[in-house]
């Protein structure tokens, strides 16, 4: 299956959550899904030299590298470190709303200059054989969606980019929080519909207030490339990546979350065995069993537990017990 097929489904970067261990146990719900690690900053990997921030498992494949910068060529450089790492795609972030993110004039101000965009995606694209995409809003500010994100993607398109994924809302750089900026400003999906047909060669994935499958499908089904889900994978992966094969890619069949914690177990016990800690990897775990009956149960004993001197994966399989045992009752 190419990379594009992929991204019929696709789980969003997020900072702090979307890291190596969520993406080795989501990639255990889905097999098809298309992940992405969190935001890297070029600075990070070629001014910082911080090149373990493209540490990942080749199990977490596909999986794309979002990059966050606005130097043509240090975005380059960080492109080709991210191929030559094994990533499958490298993804330019034009939609990032946080304050350090704009200092460094990067993310959604970025929406503000598009020439400068097609001048980073260009150069990205002729250092590396793997295909680049951005990630953007629909605007920011005071812009007019219906005139600046046309404009916008002729020049992405014009590079020969041929994937975009749009965050169907507005970033407001000023006056509102990076939180604020995901859930305030108003979600313009029939305007991204309204992209396809200006750019029908162009694959487009919507992003932004989604929170189920169904969801997903009625998207693909109206004439779009792609869904990318955020918040709703991470606190509840089950309902979107354990159907996530059979539904969208009409290959295998669903996988239940128990079986994924049982896979997990000699994952984890090999990041503890090389020095790390196991509250890591449980952190992304807690969701797992999420509107079902033990799950407090579940949170509770990985929460409380996982920070213990010593704990490892038989407090997982404890905590499981308790899911286990309130279903079969």
């Amino acid at each position: 299956m190419q990379i594009n097929q992929h991204a019929k489904l696709s789980i969003a970067p997020m900072m702090d959550w979307t890291d190596r261990h969520c993406r080795y146990l989501h990639r255990l719900l889905s097999g098809q899904t298309l992940l992405y690690t969190e935001m890297v900053t070029s600075a990070a990997l070629i001014r910082g030299q911080s090149v373990h921030l493209l540490d990942h498992s080749a199990a977490e494949h596909p999986v794309a590298l979002q990059l966050g910068g606005s130097d043509p060529a240090e975005l380059a450089q960080a492109a080709k470190l991210g191929e030559d790492a094994g990533y499958c795609e490298i993804n330019l972030n034009v939609g990032c709303p946080s304050d350090r993110v704009q200092s460094g004039c990067f993310g959604a101000v970025l929406m503000e200059r598009p020439a400068l965009v097609a001048d980073c995606v260009s150069a990205m694209r002729s250092a590396v054989s793997v295909p680049v995409t951005v990630k953007c809003r629909i605007g920011v500010d005071d812009q007019d969606p219906e005139e600046v994100l046309p404009e916008f993607l002729a020049r992405v398109v014009g590079t020969g980019c041929d994937r975009v994924s749009i965050h169907a809302r507005k970033a407001w750089l000023q006056g509102l929080s990076p939180k604020e900026n995901r859930d305030i400003p108003p979600l313009d999906y029939d305007l991204v519909m309204r992209m396809k047909g200006l750019f029908p060669n162009l694959e487009i994935t919507i992003n932004g207030g989604i929170t189920s499958l169904e969801q997903a499908r009625a998207f693909l089904e109206a004439g779009l490339d792609g869904v990318m889900i955020g918040r709703a994978a991470y606190h509840d992966p089950a309902a979107i990546l354990c159907r996530a094969d059979p539904l969208i890619y009409g290959v295998g069949e669903a996988t239940v979350p128990e079986q994924a914690v049982l896979q997990m177990l000699p994952y984890i016990d090999a990041h503890l065995m090389q020095g790390g800690k196991l509250g890591q990897i449980t952190r992304h775990m807690l969701g797992l069993f999420t509107g079902r009956p033990g799950a407090r149960a579940w949170r509770r004993v990985l929460s409380e537990g996982a920070h213990h001197p010593g704990a490892g994966p038989a407090l997982v399989e404890q905590a499981l017990t308790h899911v286990v045992r309130r279903d079969a009752a």
